[in-house]
């Protein structure tokens, strides 16, 4: 294999749209991802508010599982972003990549799905009410069966966005968030001739969505020509053993982080559920408005490990540096204008879920106001951690943001967020102060690590 090509790092400017081609379509990808569970808890809102709040903890117990699976198999991204940045005609070491990828979906979906096959179980041990529980099971029965499907899509979404390629992933996307809505519409409510499935209906339109998805894009990565040559299915049943082990070593402590933070969000439905219905579904609400907006400063990660990866395999520590901070500055800009639409308009993003004018909602809608408030002080911090993690994960460095996880969801967000919800009675607006703190512990974490790479050795080799 040929050495690194020395290149001049691109200029600021230059950098900024480099980032934004890459991570803008990434972002919207990864939105038509969340508005998949957006469109079935909007669905599921005008079935009534039990069946909201039960699709909320059906949403979460299957996000659990699927976010796991997300930040093991998104390691195929700075994997493949290292190896093009030494040899951009490498194809073998960019196909091994992908069939280890495929391979880890497939060993890792099997505990979940027997996971979540007892989700009623589950939520009844979490002491969430027994009629809620009974809904929820009848959802995720169905909706686990996108798991294995959407694991895929994200392989295969690395693989072209590796390439610095990922408008195909957007307009798959698009077509999924479509096929979703539609889906929706027909098996919740009985149209087109097929029957009302009600909140199960819900669940077996997303699983039937993102196996379309999937299908559309192996097709794409088959046939597209960017991509033909790199013959990704060929000799598919032949394992690499060193790149598995080299591709764990980098997804596991990337699954745990990711999954640190989403079960510290996870938790907190859980705990709503305890303190009611209303508190639960305005929760749902808000988070999943948190959830969208999170979205595009996760696509600006996940491009910001690409190019980092890049200039890492190229040894190139000047657009090492330009590429990750051109990427936090671009992600706390648009998380401080998310942060204001939420403070200025919570009426108006509340009422895609519910109607505030319904006498019936109002105290859903009450508690969905103060959520957002809280919500819209933990934008900037959430989006700064989130690219932090990303911008070290170029660098494969993975295990020490996965400790800072640990401590700050775990260790300070979800306990502090339980005392005062509970022992001193701010109740949800404790919850979400807790979520706020501790996504600011990590953030500070994260990005302290990145101004001091150098001086931890992320850089040795250079």
């Amino acid at each position: 294999m040929s050495g690194p090509v020395p290149t001049p790092p691109l200029s600021w400017s230059r950098e900024l749209l480099a980032l934004l081609s890459l991570s803008g379509p990434l972002a919207l990808s990864n939105l038509t991802q969340i508005a998949m569970g957006t469109t079935d808890i909007m669905m599921l809102g005008r079935l009534g508010a039990d069946a909201l709040a039960a699709g909320a903890l059906g949403v979460n117990l299957y996000f659990m599982a699927f976010i796991f699976g997300a930040g093991l198999l998104n390691a195929a991204a700075p994997l493949i972003a290292r190896d093009l940045g030494r040899d951009a005609s490498v194809t073998d070491p960019v196909r091994s990549t992908v069939r280890v990828a495929l391979w880890s979906a497939g060993f890792a979906v099997v505990p979940f799905w027997v996971a979540l096959w007892f989700s009623e179980d589950l939520l009844l041990a979490m002491g969430q009410d027994p009629g809620l529980a009974a809904l929820a099971g009848a959802y995720v029965h169905m909706l686990q069966w996108a798991l294995l499907p959407a694991w895929s899509f994200l392989v295969l979404r690395s693989f072209i966005g590796a390439l610095e390629r990922p408008v195909w992933s957007l307009a798959i996307g698009v077509f999924g968030v479509a096929i979703n809505a539609f889906a929706n519409w027909c098996l919740v409510f009985g149209h087109a001739g097929l029957p009302a499935m009600g909140i199960a209906g819900s669940g077996l339109a997303t699983a039937l969505s993102n196996a379309a998805m999937t299908l559309a894009l192996v097709a794409v990565v088959v046939m597209a020509g960017p991509f033909r040559r790199y013959h990704l299915f060929a000799d598919f049943f032949r394992l690499d053993w060193w790149v598995l082990t080299d591709f764990w070593r980098l997804g596991l402590p990337m699954a745990g982080t990711l999954s640190f933070e989403v079960t510290m969000f996870n938790a907190a439905v859980f705990l709503m559920g305890l303190i009611g219905a209303a508190s639960l579904a305005a929760h749902s609400i808000a988070i999943q408005l948190a959830s969208l907006t999170f979205m595009v400063p996760l696509g600006i990660a996940q491009a910001a490990s690409i190019r980092v990866g890049r200039a890492y395999g190229a040894r190139n520590r000047a657009a090492v540096g330009r590429a990750g901070w051109t990427a936090l500055g671009l992600a706390v800009g648009f998380m401080a204008t998310m942060s204001l639409t939420m403070l200025v308009a919570p009426r108006l993003l509340i009422s895609a879920f519910l109607d505030p004018a319904v006498p019936e909602n109002a105290e859903v809608v009450g508690h969905a106001g103060v959520f957002l408030m809280f919500a819209a002080l933990f934008q900037i911090a959430d989006g700064a951690q989130t690219v932090g993690a990303g911008m070290l994960r170029g660098l494969h460095d993975a295990r020490k943001p996965m400790l800072f996880a640990l401590f700050g969801y775990w260790g300070v967000g979800l306990p502090l967020g339980a005392i005062l919800a509970f022992p001193l009675g701010l109740k949800g607006a404790g919850i979400w102060i807790g979520l706020a703190t501790g996504l600011a512990v990590v953030a500070g974490l994260m990005i302290r690590r990145w101004a001091l790479r150098d001086a931890h050795g992320l850089l040795r080799g250079m």
